[in-house]
């Protein structure tokens, strides 16, 4: 008799469900850690919830290239819920993985899953598979959890009373690749996404209390990106208020299963009401006038859904909880102080260091800004800062130096976000390091602080103090409160927090006339508009031939070389550097008495051009001074950048390389045609722009160029003299009064 050939069990499929909404900035991310993946039969289901930002339009480019995306448009927004059932409505997967779009996955997760999943019979598959992951911070933090320490030697398949431990991990649906059958059979019984706030809860304790089967996969295979800023727990809302009706829904399913073991009901009722007072006590999320209500509901919460016989936990906890039972709202207040700094040193003692630390200084630094803001302010001191703190750069470096000549009893500190920020200043510029002491004690004393961003939403605007807003660009897209009506670029604003932003301005500086009439509408205000030009163009105005030559060694670029400077924008579709072009094939086609400088715009942070061995392509992305690279270059090729405007006061050729100008103005919106007058000549293709450099001095090219130039500057430059810097001076310090000669 032959032998019995083994039955051959076959791959499992997956779809993933994404309910998007405003995360432009993150989509991209999260769409190449899916989209990356070869695994057959990939189904990605993404569900734009109605989003305000740039998310819907990139999902419909990535969609148009890759079949294995269907995005699904709501008319209304429904919330993340609602959009997750959209989706599930969709998944045709043998098992469903909710992402949240603003997180990602590890490389090779989806393989890892479906080779897991894949290794167990057709008829013993787990009803869910809960993955590793790990939390992912804005500083480039990288914590894993360790609730994964309590699944050591988990059997391939097990039960949730047979593993309690997994109540102790974050009860969210990301990290829970789940088994459509089961999800649809628990959509009969009730159970599904809530409207709201925390509206997976209602599922995730469900998909583990009513598993046949769970399994455990530990590999850290989900980034779950935390502190970003709109993330619900980072934010203030009365929606905090929605985990209550989550909480019903758990324990309406629970009401429903009296097989289940009365042990995970008393789990089940201490997480979410440890949950309820971590809400509440976390500084900044249930605003002050519903505190006091989201009590009186986690009281009532305790008393409707307190098990029989179920004991309070000891210690500070079991305090907490009997207060919020009895509705002791005065006596948990008196608590609060003696919880804050022992719990995260509790925390520390269970081996969550990182965490502990971040509870700690987090609460200490809030403490000593507060107690700085009691000290009177500081006349004598001005803080500066430029691109979220990036260095020395942009219109407030330009205020500094005329600063310290003109008004010399202010003293200028720069704020930088590191050491090495502070090692790049240049000699002798006094410095503070973020979130240091120091920085905050500036931050709460200075009379003026001097920005071309705004500073962090924790910073209060002092009476007496003076903000000096000075923007870093002439706008073509449009900005601020007018991108309301293009919510495909708005790019996750919040628009109540930029008017809070906007609020605290004293000054506001435009480099010309259609900025002044631009920024009316993009951030309307009290402020005083100066229509003094931008300080940092004063460099390329009052320019030397010798200055010219000098920066042109420093860059390394050969004496007689032409030298050209590509400076495309940022693309909110593109999470990183997209060259837009073949760079080496335009230095091929420009020949060797050419340089080409590409210059990458500052939110790229990776994905950076590459230099050509030869020296005719120079990255010069992370050159301190745009500036230079002005005065260095002969010509600029760019597409929508505010570099243009400032490159015309040197009054050189200008080239526009355009080969998406009817895509830009759909999802950024402009506020004028720039194809009406541009600054120079105009290329829609590749062969195009290598035959305008080529005959850039050329007689009748430079005749064209030339008359589209002066009316351009005629235009944007009016007030570029060389003496913007003095004028913003003179209008915010106290200059000191000319002497005698």
């Amino acid at each position: 008799m032959p032998a019995a050939t083994p039955a051959v069990r076959p791959a499992v499929t997956l779809s993933l469900v994404l309910p998007v909404h405003g995360v432009a900035e993150f989509l991209p991310r999260c769409l190449d850690s899916v989209l990356g993946s070869e695994l057959p039969g990939l189904q990605v289901v993404a569900v734009d919830d109605r989003s305000p930002d740039a998310s819907g339009a990139i999902l419909d480019e990535r969609a148009a290239r890759d079949p294995r995306l269907s995005v699904l448009h709501l008319p209304e927004n429904l919330g993340q819920g609602g959009a997750r059932e959209a989706g599930l409505d969709l998944a045709t997967g043998d098992y469903v993985w909710f992402v949240d779009p603003d997180d990602w996955l590890a490389e090779g997760a989806l393989e890892a899953v479906a080779a897991r999943l894949s290794g167990f019979a057709a008829d013993a598959r787990p009803d869910v598979l809960v993955t590793g992951f790990v939390r992912a911070y804005p500083d480039g933090g990288i914590e894993a959890d360790t609730w994964r320490g309590q699944m050591a030697g988990a059997p391939e398949s097990f039960t949730l009373a047979e593993r309690p431990g997994l109540l102790n991990m974050i009860l969210a649906v990301w990290n829970k690749v789940t088994r459509r059958d089961y999800l649809e059979a628990l959509r009969e019984q009730g159970v599904r996404f809530g409207p709201g706030h925390y509206e997976d809860i209602a599922v995730a304790y469900p998909m583990l209390l009513g598993a046949a089967r769970i399994s455990f996969l530990d590999q850290d295979l989900y980034y779950y990106r935390r502190l970003r800023p709109g993330a619900i727990t980072t934010t203030p809302s009365p929606k905090h208020l929605d985990v209550f009706a989550e909480y019903d829904a758990i324990f309406g399913y629970l009401d429903s299963r009296p097989d289940l073991p009365p042990a995970l009901r008393n789990l089940v009722f201490d997480r979410t009401v440890r949950q309820a007072v971590t809400v509440l006590d976390t500084p900044g999320l249930v605003p002050a006038e519903l505190r006091r209500e989201f009590f009186r509901r986690a009281a009532d919460h305790v008393r409707r859904h307190r098990p029989a016989g179920h004991r309070h936990p000891s210690g500070l906890r079991g305090v907490q909880y009997r207060l919020v039972e009895r509705e002791a709202w005065g006596a948990y207040q008196r608590l609060r102080p003696l919880r804050a700094l022992p719990g995260a040193v509790r925390s520390a003692a269970r081996g969550t260091v990182p965490r502990a630390r971040r509870v700690v200084r987090g609460t200490a630094r809030r403490g000593l800004y507060e107690a700085y803001r009691r000290l009177p302010v500081d006349d004598g001191l001005a803080v500066y800062a430029a691109y979220w703190y990036r260095g020395y750069a942009c219109n407030p470096a330009a205020i500094y130096r005329k600063a310290a000549e003109l008004a010399p009893e202010v003293r200028g500190v720069w704020v930088v976000r590191d050491a090495a920020g502070a090692a790049a200043l240049p000699p002798g510029v006094p410095y503070v390091i973020a979130n240091t002491p120091a920085y905050l004690k500036a931050m709460a004393t200075a009379k003026y602080l001097v920005n071309n961003v705004n500073f962090p939403s924790t910073m209060t605007k002092r009476p007496g103090s003076v903000h000096l807003q000075t923007q870093h660009g002439t706008p073509v897209k449009l900005m601020g409160m007018d991108m309301r009506g293009r919510p495909a670029g708005a790019d996750e604003m919040d628009f109540d927090r930029l008017l809070d932003h906007v609020a605290r301005w004293d000054y506001l500086v435009s480099s010309n006339p259609h900025t002044t009439a631009a920024f009316a509408t993009a951030y309307p205000g009290d402020h005083t508009v100066l229509e003094t030009g931008y300080p940092r163009n004063d460099r390329l105005a009052n320019a030397t031939p010798q200055e010219v030559r000098e920066i042109r060694e420093r860059l390394g670029i050969p004496e007689g070389r032409t030298t050209v400077l590509y400076a495309p924008t940022r693309r909110e579709q593109h999470a990183g550097f997209v060259a837009g072009l073949d760079l080496e094939a335009l230095a091929e086609a420009l020949g060797p008495e050419v340089t080409l400088l590409v210059r990458a715009h500052y939110y790229y942070t990776a994905d950076r051009p590459a230099g050509l061995g030869d020296g005719r392509v120079l990255d010069v992305t992370e050159h301190p001074s745009v500036e230079d690279l002005c005065l260095a270059a002969d010509v600029l090729v760019t597409d929508y950048s505010s570099l243009m405007f400032d490159y015309a006061v040197l009054d050189r050729p200008i080239v526009l390389f355009t080969p998406d100008w009817a895509e830009y103005q759909r999802l950024r919106g402009v506020y004028f045609d720039l194809m009406e007058q541009p600054p120079g000549l105009v290329a829609t293709t590749e062969e195009e722009l290598a035959v305008l450099l080529a005959a850039v001095g050329e007689p009748a090219s430079a005749a064209e160029s030339d008359k589209l130039r002066a009316a351009f500057r005629e235009r944007f430059c009016p007030w570029d003299d060389g003496g913007a810097a003095e004028r913003v001076v003179r209008a915010v310090f106290p200059v000191r009064s000319e002497q005698p000669g």
